[in-house]
């Protein structure tokens, strides 16, 4: 869910920047709702595929990380997991997969919009408003990157290495955003 609020403040940046005029004729309260429920389904279904249910347990259930992990809950099972493995990478390209590089293909939109401005403190100013949701893509992308590579290709690292990524892939984010969002706020 994070990674789509986060392409739609992208979308909202973009619109923002690059027309500005017609903001408030493309971003009305209707399609600001349709991509909420469409985000929303996407999460609900991705959620639905994940087929954790008809996996056996035989293993003592001890998770690895401080939450429900499902590359975790793939590891314990006992039965064959390669459709919930193959689910679990579907789900993770149809969102994040998806999603950041849309958002990435927004901002290169946005940074080619704002280089065609011919005032460098009207270049700055806008930056300046882009700089916050840049840094919130990376303190999202960049921990999930890494613990999804990490459980992929790292399986001779320590289980603490494992536990310490997830919770900063847990903990980061909603830690660091409000700071981030705050920085630039006068009354704060």
């Amino acid at each position: 869910m994070e990674s789509g609020v986060l392409l739609a403040m992208a979308f909202d940046s973009f619109v923002a920047i690059c027309d500005p005029l017609r903001y408030t004729s493309i971003l009305i309260n209707a399609r600001i709702g349709q991509i909420g429920i469409i985000m929303l389904t996407r999460n609900v279904a991705v959620m639905l595929s994940a087929f954790v249910k008809r996996l056996s347990f035989c293993r003592p259930l001890v998770l690895s990380h401080s939450y429900c992990y499902h590359v975790d809950l793939i590891q314990l099972s006992c039965t064959d997991n390669r459709i919930n493995s193959i689910l679990g990478l579907f789900a993770l390209f149809s969102t994040t997969g998806f999603d950041c590089p849309c958002i990435l293909f927004s901002y290169v939109l946005i940074i080619r919009s704002v280089l065609s401005i011919a005032s460098s403190d009207e270049r700055q100013k806008v930056f300046n408003t882009c700089i916050s949701h840049i840094s919130a893509v990376a303190i999202f992308c960049i921990p999930l990157i890494s613990l999804s590579l990490a459980h992929r290709y790292g399986r001779s690292a320590p289980a603490f290495v494992h536990t310490i990524m997830a919770n900063v892939f847990l903990l980061i984010p909603p830690v660091l955003n409000p700071i981030i969002y705050s920085v630039k706020t006068k009354q704060i």
